[in-house]
């Protein structure tokens, strides 16, 4: 794969090594009974029965991984996302979830959903729950549909969380400051999948949260017990990580992407961390010699992403001599966006925003279980 390699490759790589020791909706809800609800429902007027979606098995359509997928294209999100919107999704970096299908999720409910979630985090409060946001008078959640996002029209519209609150001492002219944001969202979501799930089910299978953990539990808590769903961590493997590395490096052309910044982990004694930052233009005519620009394919198969990957690798190891593939790929940058094994990500470009939620979101459905 190295062949690809352009020849004065190395004089125009900027190769930034760091080597230090380490230091430090889903297709059920899982159950098998019931489930007994508090008298308090903290949004819905009464309790409801369980929706025992976990009892059809085989009623829904089974996910593949794909081979491959389409090129990232730019497209001006805000002509049909409104910019205030889509400002609130760029920049942060959010921690991703998996959430399964929402049992009567209902889109015209959100101003409801505001004021239940408000009243159970301060409830929960009341009962001695930790709150990581010091001494506070009270919460203000607000519900809110982000249109546009979808891509299909089986997508669920996004739907934003965003919580404030305002300290016990503060002036009463002072604005209450936003302590946590979340998202959920759909895009692109695979058609047979949606159009399987039973009609009382909605599918935002992303969650996207920035804020204090203890409020990202508590918000799960309630999506949990109004909805009849549940969630998951969504870490990013490296095949996930190869496929951003590829699709925003072939972006280089229309968007200048500034940098591409990778980071190994290595499994050797000590534990070795390994950063590669590569000058973007020797980048994008690596991809280019695997998938040239002119070609009319305009899909992307795993094996050219392969074979772009072992080339900077196998060029890493021509000049420090240190096998890149025997560790694993942890995170990928450019300054279209971040993305890190751990599951968090950050969005540096609102135009190739769809390119990357709709691997997220595939990402999503295929955590969840089965």
């Amino acid at each position: 794969c190295s062949n690809h390699l352009p020849a004065l490759f190395f004089f125009w790589l900027g190769v930034f090594l760091i080597i230090m020791e380490r230091r430090g909706s889903a297709v059920n809800t899982p159950a098998s009974r019931p489930v007994t609800r508090r008298s308090k429902s903290y949004g819905r007027s009464c309790v409801e029965a369980p929706s025992y979606f976990w009892q059809t098995p085989g009623h829904l359509a089974v996910l593949k991984i794909p081979n491959s997928r389409g090129t990232a294209k730019s497209q001006t999100i805000t002509n049909k996302v409104d910019p205030e919107h889509i400002a609130l999704l760029v920049k942060n970096e959010w921690k991703l979830s998996y959430i399964t299908p929402l049992h009567h999720f209902r889109h015209t409910r959100l101003k409801s959903y505001s004021k239940h979630l408000s009243a159970f985090i301060v409830a929960e409060k009341q009962q001695g729950v930790a709150v990581e946001v010091g001494l506070e008078a009270g919460f203000k959640v607000t519900f809110s549909a982000v249109l546009g996002l979808a891509e299909n029209d089986e997508d669920a519209e996004t739907v934003f969380i965003q919580i404030q609150s305002k300290p016990v001492f503060a002036a009463v002219a002072d604005a209450p400051k936003v302590v946590w944001r979340g998202w959920l969202t759909c895009v692109n979501g695979d058609l047979e999948y949606l159009r399987s799930l039973p009609p009382d089910f909605v599918s935002l299978p992303l969650f996207c949260t920035s804020g204090p953990e203890s409020l990202t539990t508590l918000v799960k808590s309630w999506f949990e017990r109004v909805f009849d769903c549940n969630f998951g961590c969504l870490a990013l493997n490296s095949t996930t990580l190869n496929w951003l590395t590829a699709l925003w490096t072939g972006c280089h052309p229309t968007c200048n992407i500034r940098h591409l910044k990778l980071a190994w982990s290595l499994p050797t004694q000590p534990p070795l961390d390994v950063s590669y930052t590569v000058n973007p233009q020797d980048a994008w005519e690596l991809w280019n010699s695997i998938h040239p620009e002119e070609s009319t394919d305009d899909r992307i198969d795993i094996q050219e992403v392969q074979s772009f990957i072992n080339g900077l690798e196998a060029h890493f190891f021509r000049h420090f001599k240190i096998f890149l593939s025997a560790g694993t790929l942890v995170k990928v940058s450019t300054a279209l966006g971040s993305a890190h094994v751990d599951g968090k990500i950050k969005i540096g470009n609102s135009d190739y925003i769809t390119t990357l939620l709709t691997l997220l979101t595939e990402c999503a459905l295929l955590k969840m279980p089965a």
